[in-house]
């Protein structure tokens, strides 16, 4: 980890200066996440909302520990592929078998950049910053909304050579954004930078396995709290892994818990859940020559 680097406050200009104010009274995704994980890092107000949709979708916490499974396969084939650099999105709260645990452990010199913008997550980003001697991690403070701000990060242009190809994961992060915010067009402002032999990491929450009356009213549980989701199809999800350079790997877009490429199986926890039960899907890319 960069000594040099403050991470708390942003010291080197890591993260633009703005008011970080926890608000424990409002749900946010990150800490409803981290309930549906088991996590001791949600309040109250995150807590009820998440109960909510569990009351709806009892499922809900299995298909989270679904989509985090998902992200450890992914990250694994990337590395299998030879990729060394990580760029994690929408980090959301540590966990266990955060990114760069996952890379380090197949590749000790790998390096994360880690970005988020809840205050919550920037308190424990040390645990983030917890690398092998042999690699490197960062975090930068700041939106998926503003690349130029990421991309241009101190840590970003330190740990990240944009010559060599790099693993971008935007997990359970798209299906906040809702249309107006241009999700395809943000995303793509990242696509385009990645050079060939890059890999792109997506997971989406759907509606396809759902009833519509379900489907609706967890939407409206989350509308109700102040936070926008967006369901999206198959097609709507494929357009994200999708483009004129890009190519998804086989198995495409799939279920989060069927997602898994070469030797690498799923496990008996994701075998004993159906589509319906994770509500998402997972898909990895690849950037061609």
């Amino acid at each position: 980890m960069d000594e040099s680097w403050d991470w708390a406050t942003g010291e080197d200009g890591e993260a633009a200066a703005r008011p970080t104010e926890l608000r424990t009274d409002i749900p946010h995704p990150a800490r409803m996440y981290d309930y549906y994980l088991g996590g001791k890092d949600n309040f109250p107000a995150d807590r009820a909302a998440a109960e909510q949709v569990v009351k709806l979708l009892p499922t809900a916490p299995a298909g989270a520990r679904a989509n985090r499974r998902f992200l450890g396969r992914a990250v694994r084939y990337a590395g299998s592929l030879g990729i060394r650099q990580f760029l994690d999105i929408g980090t959301g709260i540590p966990t266990a078998n955060n990114t760069h645990e996952v890379a380090q452990l197949l590749a000790p010199d790998a390096r994360v950049v880690y970005v988020d913008n809840d205050p919550m997550v920037l308190t424990h980003a040390r645990a983030l910053l917890s690398s092998t001697p042999e690699g490197r991690t960062a975090y930068v403070d700041a939106d998926f909304h503003d690349p130029e701000t990421i991309l241009d990060a101190p840590g970003t242009k330190e740990l990240l050579d944009f010559d060599q190809p790099i693993a971008l994961l935007v997990v359970a992060l798209l299906h906040f954004l809702s249309d107006s915010e241009d999700p395809y067009g943000l995303l793509d402002r990242y696509k385009r930078v990645l050079p060939a032999g890059s890999v792109l990491i997506v997971s989406h929450g759907t509606g396809d396995f759902l009833s519509p009356e379900v489907a609706e009213a967890v939407t409206r549980v989350y509308s109700a709290s102040g936070l926008n989701i967006t369901s999206r199809s198959h097609d709507e999800v494929m357009r994200f892994a999708s483009g004129a350079d890009w190519e998804p790997v086989a198995p495409g877009v799939v279920p989060v818990n069927e997602w898994h490429v070469g030797t690498e199986d799923v496990s008996d926890d994701d075998r004993a859940l159906t589509a319906e039960d994770v509500a998402g899907y997972g898909v990895v890319s690849v950037k061609r020559a």
